[in-house]
């Protein structure tokens, strides 16, 4: 069986049982892994799109999983908490994923039912797939499913749909269980009660603050792309000022110190 880091795998796994939620922030390099590590983050998670993105890939697996990984290990290398890594569905090899994952450092993963076309996996396979991994190593498995955020099938079953993945994922060995896309305070409370495990939610426009998903019982929140995305709109920002304006405070209004840059790889 594969191992993780000593320790690490643990402390991840303990976050997710409160009583404190668990708010994961998602880097994309090491500058911004730095940043949320220096800011008291307890785990930092990676984002797909961000390090996709940042490589010059678009997202859904077009980037090389030796290039993610590339990128996940500088960034575990870089940080002294515990990191679980955006492998999207794997990579066409799962397992294979889950032990280079390791191999990088990081100690968690995120394994999603979805492809390319935005279809769902066959619920039984993705099972196995969950059963293998866990069978081949002891990484903390975050199970998403995508019925929500790709508005899967009749709105009436998708509640119930969500769920029955879900849980088939928490009995075939997943740590905790992921559905994005889910924004309002009634959907996310029931998803609490019904789900058996703890439930990672997406923060994005329109879902409550993090005080009132714990209030909800929600045991992780990530942030996905998003602060990379600010980051690119503020770079946006930047551009469009220099080029119409010929002025710059979009850049220095609110910049770190170069100095304090330099520190945060020097310590």
């Amino acid at each position: 069986m594969g191992s993780s880091v000593p320790g690490k795998a643990d402390v991840l796994r303990q976050l997710h049982q409160g009583p404190r939620i668990l708010v994961l922030p998602n880097a994309w390099d090491v500058a911004s892994a730095r940043i949320f590590e220096e800011a008291g983050f307890p785990a930092i998670a990676t984002t797909s799109a961000g390090v996709a993105n940042s490589l010059g890939y678009p997202d859904v697996e077009r980037i090389p999983r030796d290039e993610m990984l590339w990128v996940v290990k500088r960034i575990a290398q870089a940080v002294s908490v515990p990191v679980t890594a955006d492998v999207e569905a794997g990579y066409g090899d799962p397992v294979g994923t889950a032990r280079a994952v390791l191999d990088a450092g990081a100690v968690g993963m995120n394994l999603e039912d979805s492809s390319l076309d935005g279809s769902l996996a066959d619920l039984a396979a993705q099972v196995r797939l969950i059963e293998q991994v866990r069978g081949a190593s002891d990484i903390v498995i975050n199970a998403r499913t995508d019925v929500f955020l790709f508005a899967v099938g009749n709105e009436t079953t998708r509640f119930d749909r969500a769920v029955e993945r879900l849980n088939a994922y928490r009995k075939a060995g997943a740590d905790s269980l992921f559905a994005p896309g889910v924004r309002d305070v009634e959907t996310i409370g029931r998803l609490v009660k019904a789900v058996n495990g703890p439930l990672n939610i997406l923060a994005t426009v329109g879902v409550p603050d993090m005080a009132e998903l714990e209030r909800l019982g929600v045991r992780r929140v990530s942030v996905g792309s998003g602060p990379m995305r600010a980051a690119m709109g503020l770079t946006q920002r930047i551009a469009k000022e220099l080029r119409e304006h010929g002025t710059f405070a979009a850049m220095t209004d609110g910049a770190m110190p170069y100095k304090e840059a330099n520190e945060l790889f020097t310590k």
